[in-house]
């Protein structure tokens, strides 16, 4: 099967063989024709599966035989990262076209944006908050649009942007064609489907399931090891450059330090970085000018890196899909790819979470020397609780009935209680 099928002009033709594209992904098969039909749209598909051009290839093609200056489409997307790749894409899909993008987030001046609006812009690519900035200031006017794309709908959720998402749909036109793209689909984002979407054509491609070309592996390793273990792993990494998840803003600072310390050409991606340098660490990273990005979930859609040779979660993210996320990283463009884990004693209920939505069982390896000995058997088994023993002496039996604190309620036991963790399944905006 190829793009002929569906009749694009020849200058969109023309891109996608310069773009490389020689056949369409499943996702893009599936649903380039219901878009250009003009149908609503939910899709279900994970990182890497083409869905970007999927919605971007039909909207040039549509959007190129109408009038211009007015704002027809609109892409709302989570982070400024993926935000500039939907342009990018925009861009070298829609090159002699004559059509204008352009990309709204925050973390920058407004003074260029608005230059932008001025001159007539037909596709607005945006990041939920400064794009509000823009409406609540009436800079911006949104009542021509004629296609809504919302892009990553669930990391959208988990960064807490419905809110924004509702207060920017009363500025759309009611009637227009919408479109629901998400990795995966819990109740709140169906909620938000059928909020946004009428009658729509629905199309999934492997839910919540990691691309058959990557090969998975977890390593077991006490947490003051996991930075040798990390060394030692990147000491026989020879093909491709690698991306390391730690959970923590500072978690991925300081490896990133420690990293380029002992020689790495390393880097980190991170919420609190500038957008000049967010930039560059990333345009650094895809050009091969760094071979190891330390990176945080929050940042984590907006890497398209096809030369990713491996994922090595440096920290468990805190949810079985963010798991599915990080790794969809590498693997892409038809190349295999390896997604590595450490883990540790107290990781046991996220690693029987990822593969409970897996459906299978993920190899354990020990390395030598990193083993966590005693522990490495209890990934399986969770460690027994042994209570303390107090150390204050036993008071009779009459003296100790009844006995009154100095507040006068009685004296609280002192039987130990059993330690229960925080919720780890929660994802939220990334840790300081």
């Amino acid at each position: 099967m190829s793009f002929a099928q569906f009749n694009f002009s020849s200058q969109i033709t023309t891109n996608i063989s310069n773009c490389g594209y020689e056949h369409p992904t499943p996702i893009q098969e599936k649903a380039i024709p219901k878009v250009l039909s003009g149908s609503d749209l939910l899709g279900l598909a994970q990182t890497g599966t083409g869905k970007t051009a999927a919605f971007a290839l039909p909207i040039i093609q549509r959007l190129s035989n109408g009038p211009r200056g007015k704002v027809r489409a609109l892409v709302v997307a989570p982070t400024r990262e993926l935000a500039e790749q939907i342009n990018q894409s925009f861009l070298d899909l829609s090159e002699g076209t004559g059509l204008r993008t352009v990309t709204v987030y925050g973390g920058v001046g407004k003074g260029n944006q608005l230059q932008q609006f001025k001159r007539g812009v037909e596709v607005i690519v945006a990041c939920p908050g400064r794009l509000l900035d823009h409406l609540n200031s009436h800079d911006l006017n949104l009542n021509k649009v004629d296609i809504l794309v919302l892009d990553e709908a669930d990391q959208m959720f988990d960064m807490g942007f419905f809110p924004d998402i509702r207060r920017i749909l009363k500025y759309l036109p009611k009637h227009r064609q919408t479109l629901l793209f998400s990795a995966t689909m819990p109740a709140d984002i169906r909620k938000l489907a059928d909020e946004t979407l009428t009658n729509p054509e629905e199309v999934r491609i492997n839910l919540e399931q990691p691309l058959n070309l990557i090969s998975q592996v977890l390593h077991p390793v006490t947490k003051p090891q996991k930075t040798a273990l990390l060394l030692h792993l990147l000491k026989e990494t020879t093909d491709g450059s690698t991306l390391v998840f730690t959970r923590t803003k500072y978690g991925a600072k300081n490896l990133a330090k420690k990293l380029i310390s002992t020689g790495y050409k390393a880097t980190d991606l991170q919420g609190n970085m500038s957008q000049n340098q967010r930039q560059r660490a990333l345009t650094g990273f895809r050009d091969g000018d760094f071979t190891v990005l330390v990176a945080t979930d929050i940042a984590a859609r907006g890497i398209d890196v096809s030369l990713v040779g491996q994922v090595i979660n440096f920290d468990l993210p805190s949810t079985a899909e963010a798991y599915t996320h990080r790794i969809g990283r590498t693997g892409r463009a038809k190349r295999s790819g390896r997604a590595v884990s450490f883990v540790c004693h107290d990781d046991q209920p996220m690693i029987k979470a990822i593969e409970r939505l897996q459906g299978k069982s993920i190899e354990r390896l020990t390395i030598t020397g990193f083993a966590m000995d005693k522990e490495a058997d209890q990934l399986e088994t969770p460690r027994p609780h042994t209570p303390r023993r107090s150390t204050k002496k036993k008071m009779p039996a009459s003296s100790r009935s009844g006995q009154q604190t100095r507040s006068g309620s009685k004296e609280k036991s002192t039987k130990p209680k059993h330690r229960t963790g925080g919720n780890i399944f929660g994802l939220g905006r990334e840790k300081k």
